[in-house]
């Protein structure tokens, strides 16, 4: 593929190759971009910025329509798309596409609701006979950087909200998954979007990224990825609006109460879906009281029998991670807190980029396992006695993105809610659930600012005030 810059489709010398995770075979190259091309794409946004400004609310919304119906209409080929280059299973990569397109929807239908509202300026002192509104204006230009973990859907989360808002924006994809943004790009511009509106730079983020959002041309930043480079983002930003959706590791509190089958079904699937690589990613499970040896026995049985392998062939439930290197650090983590005294219950191995699904017992506050945020295929089980002790050890971590409770007990759920530091919660499910609709982001470490188009078009425009005074 080529990379999209100032409207044109450009190649060039330097080449990226994209690997399927599974067995290293090669999908396709890309070219890396230089920073020429970041200096045209960052020209060519500030033309396609003017260009989006004066779109109307209503051509925006039928552009961003089009593009949601021909990305349903794809659904399956955008599927295996996002398998091939990311690992996840063909049926989960099918799933994030229709994610993905819902995404798009979404923003198309929030293109039509900018609007301010009237000021009762008669209420102020001096007021009497002033007519005041706000106006919403877009910010400019949008600056999309993005993880390899939902290489589509969390780029049309972006995306998609910039362009609704009459931005221009210029997308820096994950180096390991960039195909699924280029092919974004294709789609939108069939769409008819305005080709001076949408650039996709391919190349590393310490040069492109960093260009990128140094530039005082970009009013407006939306990063999704670790905490470390989101802090070397915010401190080149200078003045400028910034979303930082970043880590976490996210617990989950199973009280007395709690129905053991409903809650290892839940892990299952919060903990282990795209091999652990989701930042909401059930990681620390908090088993209270008396249900802890029958937590470990339920999530023994159901883990174990998880099918990894092929993402592409029937029947696998768990494909590889991105890159060895990070199953091997999920290896190491695992080994390690065994060796501090915790036991594996299940899983542990590792082939190549393969991590098998891992239950790890008896974790403690002081491993790395239950500090840091692990982003792989395994999760660690803590004790407490009380209700008031999960929550300790919920909030005992520098992240805040989202946390869970499997309970019946109204009291304690509402507790959990109050008391539990995460910017989203869930009862009776895990953490890792999300609708594409609804407000996301963290607090501590794990970021500010919320996605989710209604609330990522807040954060990517602006507000005016205007005051007529009447003689």
């Amino acid at each position: 593929m080529k990379l999209f810059i100032r409207g044109q489709w450009v190649d060039r010398d330097k080449k990226l190759e994209v690997r399927h995770p599974f067995d290293g075979s090669l999908v396709d190259t890309v070219p890396i971009a230089t920073a020429e091309d970041v200096q045209s794409a960052l020209a060519g946004a500030v033309e396609g910025a003017a260009v989006m400004r004066k779109l109307p609310g209503y051509e925006r919304f039928q552009i961003l329509r089009r593009a949601a119906d021909k990305m349903f209409a794809q659904q399956q080929e955008l599927g295996r798309l996002i398998s091939l280059e990311e690992g996840k299973t063909l049926a989960e990569g099918v799933f994030e596409a229709g994610r993905a397109a819902e995404t798009m929807e979404l923003s198309a239908e929030e293109a039509k609701r900018l609007g301010g509202e009237t000021l009762p300026l008669d209420g102020a002192p001096g007021g009497a006979g002033k007519i005041g509104f706000t106006m919403r204006v877009p910010c400019g230009v949008v600056v999309a950087i993005t993880p390899f973990n939902f290489p589509l859907n969390l780029v049309c989360h972006k995306v998609g909200p910039a362009l609704a808002g009459g931005n221009a924006v210029i997308v820096k994809p994950a180096s390991n998954t960039p195909l699924s943004a280029l092919r974004l790009v294709e789609i939108l511009l069939d769409a008819g979007l305005p080709p001076l509106a949408i650039s996709c730079l391919i190349g590393p983020g310490s040069e492109i990224g960093k260009a990128l959002c140094s530039d005082e041309r970009v009013r407006k930043i939306s990063f999704t990825g670790s905490v470390e480079v989101g802090k070397q983002i915010c401190a080149v930003a200078g003045l400028k609006r910034v979303t930082m959706e970043l880590g976490s590791n996210s617990p989950l509190i199973i009280l007395e109460d709690a129905d053991l089958s409903k809650v290892a079904d839940a892990v299952l699937a919060t903990g282990f879906g795209n091999a652990g690589q989701v930042c909401i990613s059930t990681q620390r499970v908090v088993g209270v009281g008396k249900i802890y040896g029958d937590l470990l026995d339920a999530l023994k049985a159901k883990v174990g029998g998880l099918k990894i392998g092929n993402p592409l062939a029937e029947g696998t439930k768990m494909g590889p991670m991105i890159r060895e290197q990070d199953a091997a650090r999920v290896e190491n983590w695992v080994q390690e807190a065994k060796a501090q005294g915790a036991r594996i219950l299940t899983g542990g191995s590792r082939m190549g980029t393969l991590f098998a699904a891992t239950v790890v017992a008896d974790v403690t506050p002081t491993m790395k396992l239950f500090q840091d945020e692990l982003f792989g295929p395994a999760v660690g089980v803590s004790k407490a006695a009380s209700v008031e002790e999960a929550i300790a050890l919920a909030n005992h971590s520098r992240y805040g993105l989202s946390a869970g409770i499997f309970t019946q007990n109204i009291d304690s759920a509402l507790k959990f809610a109050r008391e539990v530091d995460a910017g989203n919660l869930h009862i009776n499910w895990g953490p890792a659930w999300r609708a594409d609709l609804m407000p996301y982001g963290g607090l501590k470490e794990s970021g500010f600012g919320k996605e989710g188009p209604k609330y990522a078009i807040e954060e990517m425009t602006e507000r005016k005030t205007v005051v007529i005074h009447q003689s």
